[in-house]
């Protein structure tokens, strides 16, 4: 955590366009504890969905937009989520001369803080509304009754079958992990697809349970998780997306695979 991060502090909010307010987090911090080094195992995505995106057109009638911001995971840093909202709260009472001024200075400003070229795009509230919220496709680890005892992340509770591969796409609701600065609780599901050896379900159940009292940040969760099956489930190949309900207006979706592209960007019933 840089010694400039909003997190955790009283912060005012800035009332105009405020560049500034954005934090850069290393993700070298987090990805040296995990031993990762270049090259990475994984490709992938931090996607941003801002809910409250808003401005002032010339005239002074304010302007509503979802904002969908895609940070490539082989960007230096991330951008810590409280800097993130103050920055695009600025916008609020600020002039812009059009959508696309908006847009441009977004994905300017979070390039600069990420260190890579970040993908911003602005969708409507009108065409926003149109949107319908869908479940995670693959099957349920929820519906059977399993006994949970961790509550710290522990990779030795995954599990699986050499001599059974499979190609699978398996997902769970229960996640839940903690700001590592306040404390507060971050929920979402997780979307588990990979083709090798059979994954124990029971197993994995327990092991994304044992997020429940794990303190990180969202992108680095994910990141844990992606490790801990390559090395004790080797799989060939393996994706791990997780969407976590927003707060403050925006929810955060990591995606790491080192086989697919990037996927859809649809909601969940909690965002």
């Amino acid at each position: 955590m840089t010694a400039q991060s909003p997190l955790g502090r009283s912060t005012a909010q800035p009332q105009q366009y405020s560049p500034e307010s954005l934090c850069p987090i290393a993700r070298a911090q987090s990805r040296s504890i995990l031993g990762l080094a270049e090259p990475l195992p994984f490709h992938g995505t931090d996607l941003w969905n801002a809910w409250e995106l808003t401005w002032l057109a010339p005239g002074g009638l304010p302007r509503a937009a979802l904002a969908e911001i895609r940070v490539p995971a082989d960007s230096p840093n991330i951008i810590e989520s409280k800097s993130m909202k103050l920055y695009l709260a600025s916008f609020a009472m600020t002039h812009q001369q059009s959508t696309d001024d908006v847009r441009a200075a977004i994905a300017r400003d979070l390039g600069d803080c990420a260190g890579s070229v970040v993908d911003v795009r602005l969708t409507s509230a009108a065409d926003t509304g149109r949107r319908h919220t869908e479940p995670l496709p693959g099957d349920s680890l929820d519906d059977n009754d399993v006994d949970c005892d961790a509550w710290h992340v522990d990779a030795d509770l995954l599990r699986a079958d050499p001599d059974t591969v499979v190609s699978e796409t398996l997902r769970s609701d229960l996640l839940r992990s903690l700001c590592p600065v306040t404390g507060q609780p971050d929920s979402g599901s997780v979307l588990i697809r990979y083709r090798g050896p059979r994954i124990e379900r029971a197993a994995l159940t327990r092991y994304i349970v044992s997020y429940r009292q794990h303190s990180d940040f969202h992108e680095n969760c994910v990141e844990r998780m992606f490790v801990d099956l390559l090395d004790r489930c080797a799989p060939q190949a393996l994706t791990v997306y997780a969407r976590f309900q927003r707060r403050g207006g925006i929810d955060i979706n990591p995606f790491r695979s080192n086989f697919e592209q990037d996927p859809p960007n649809s909601r969940l019933w909690r965002q």
